[in-house]
């Protein structure tokens, strides 16, 4: 429920609704701050707003981080959802877009470190783990099976590296962490407080440079955008305070491709 608060277009409705209701009766400086709050609401639905936001959560983790040497050995991958259930394990178009992302970027990463091993993190919410489809795609693009680990427990971004700091036999505890770059700030500070050295290798950023008259106009793949970065803000917030660590449910953000 939490979640469909952070929608700008979700909540614009119902605060455009409320306002509508209340405005005979609204003090003039309330009017003028609702005013202002729905021309912030409608702004984070165009891409301006939107990628500025992602502008912002992206640059706190640069894209090309040189890592001390010697390099990690394991590569850490966390999954990025499902689109539907899948009929196996290899079926791959169950996967979605930002699962197949990080696949793809872990693949880059391990042509440049050869001997690392690959562990894929990330159960779902069906039969089969995202982790367990992923790590199969892996092979099936030609890396060797004993380089490939899954672990296909965890629900969220804070199980994920509980579930992964506590395989049997360990992992190394200085390791490459891949997932999108939006999502890199809160998995590096979970990562980070189960105990791992972690050298981050975001998948490319999701950002968009201006692009036309399109790029003030409301659009729900802006929308979209807007609510994966509070969704990513108001994660960390509550990890940092200590809060729903223990929760077994973390909606997996929207995305838009914009």
């Amino acid at each position: 429920m939490i979640g469909a608060w952070l929608s700008p277009l979700r909540f614009g409705v119902l605060f455009g609704l409320l306002v509508l209701l209340t405005w005979r009766w609204l003090p003039r400086w309330a009017r003028r701050l609702a005013v202002a709050a729905g021309l912030v609401l409608v702004w984070l639905t165009t891409p301006f707003g939107a990628n500025a936001l992602v502008g912002l959560q992206e640059a706190r983790v640069p894209a090309e981080v040189v890592c001390a040497a010697p390099p990690p050995q394991t590569i850490v991958v966390l999954g990025g959802g499902m689109t539907r259930a899948p009929r196996s394990d290899e079926d791959y178009g169950a996967l979605g877009v930002e699962s197949l992302r990080r696949v793809f970027a872990a693949l880059a990463l391990q042509r440049e470190h050869p001997g690392a091993a690959l562990v894929f993190s990330g159960a779902s919410r069906h039969a089969i783990a995202e982790s367990t489809t992923m790590a199969h795609l892996a092979q099936a693009l030609g890396v060797a099976a004993d380089r490939l680990r899954s672990e296909t427990a965890s629900r969220t971004t804070w199980h994920n590296a509980q579930a992964v700091a506590a395989l049997d036999p360990p992992l190394p505890r200085r390791i490459w962490l891949v997932t999108s770059a939006l999502h890199m700030p809160r998995a590096r500070y979970a990562f980070e407080a189960a105990g791992f050295e972690v050298c981050t290798a975001p998948a490319p950023p999701q950002y968009a440079e201006p692009a036309g008259l399109g790029y003030v106009l409301p659009i729900a793949s802006a929308a979209a955008k807007s609510e994966a970065v509070l969704h990513e803000w108001a994660g960390e917030t509550a990890y940092r305070l200590g809060l729903f660590r223990t929760t077994e449910r973390d909606p997996e953000p929207a995305s838009g491709e914009r």
